[in-house]
């Protein structure tokens, strides 16, 4: 399948639906966390959509798969945050099972 646009890529639109829910996730976390576990959550979440972009712009078919595998990379990091996050309590279970079942295998 021929894309004109990343933007039209399916995956492209389900990491930016990662990135959504992420930054409503990590407004409840408290402002001590702004540089620590929120700030790592959005730059991984930002990862994974800014690598598909880049990936796509790649001429080479080496250097685009290596950037949807970055994206991936960044996509099993927000997953990791997830469960950082959940074992301080500062996101209980249910959200990050619906967070990461619906997005993150």
């Amino acid at each position: 399948m021929s894309f004109k646009d990343f933007k039209e890529m399916p995956v492209w639109s389900l990491g930016q639906s990662i990135v959504i829910e992420v930054y409503a996730l990590t407004e409840k976390l408290p402002s001590r966390e702004d540089y620590a576990l929120c700030g790592q959550l959005r730059r991984a979440s930002l990862s994974i959509t800014g690598n598909i972009a880049e990936g796509f712009g790649r001429g080479h078919a080496i250097d685009k798969v290596n950037f949807y595998y970055f994206s991936r990379g960044s996509a099993y990091e927000v997953k990791g945050h997830l469960l950082s996050g959940e074992a301080v309590n500062y996101f209980n279970k249910e959200e990050k099972r619906k967070f990461m079942k619906s997005r993150i295998n």
